[in-house]
């Protein structure tokens, strides 16, 4: 064999492997998990007090990076530990997504959380990750009335009314 010849058949093999890579990626999906938290005390964070939300409703939302004009849009619901699996069937990669919260289960706790009301979510494999499963941040919800025992749960954090 030439050494052209061989350079050729190289080239090819290189091509094909690439090409099954590349296809084996497209059709795996992306597995979005997090968690939905009631803020007991709320300081905007989750504490050891904080509660986890049973049958909340999330969302994920994807909007053009250069139009922000809404493209996709799924929805899910919470466990019995306040965790959300949502399974993102195709590749965003021209699209900021965020999980939104929709709506609370807990008609005592049932006001977003003003910064933890979203959480951004990658939805590309053009990034390095190699890994389906992205991991939204925590998202929680207010309650009217902190609980009795906060000041002095806060106090281990080293927080108080001047400093929070």
């Amino acid at each position: 064999m030439t050494m052209a010849t061989l350079l050729v058949a190289f080239f090819a093999l290189c091509s094909l492997s690439a090409a099954t890579a590349t296809a084996n990626f497209i059709d795996n999906p992306f597995l979005v998990k997090g968690k939905v938290y009631c803020d007991t005390c709320n300081c905007g964070f989750e504490t050891t007090a904080t509660k986890y939300i049973p049958g909340s409703r999330v969302q994920i939302e994807c909007r053009n990076r250069d139009t922000n004009a809404l493209t996709y849009t799924i929805e899910g619901i919470t466990n019995s530990e306040g965790e959300y699996s949502i399974l993102v069937e195709s590749e965003r990669g021209g699209d900021f997504c965020d999980v939104v919260l929709k709506q609370s289960s807990d008609p005592v706790c049932d006001v977003p959380s003003q910064g933890r009301d979203r959480a951004r979510v990658i939805l590309t494999r053009n990034n390095g990750i190699s890994s389906d499963v992205r991991f939204a941040n925590s998202m929680g919800f207010a309650t009217a009335r902190p609980l009795p025992s906060c000041p002095q749960l806060l106090q281990h954090y080293h927080l108080n009314d001047d400093n929070f």
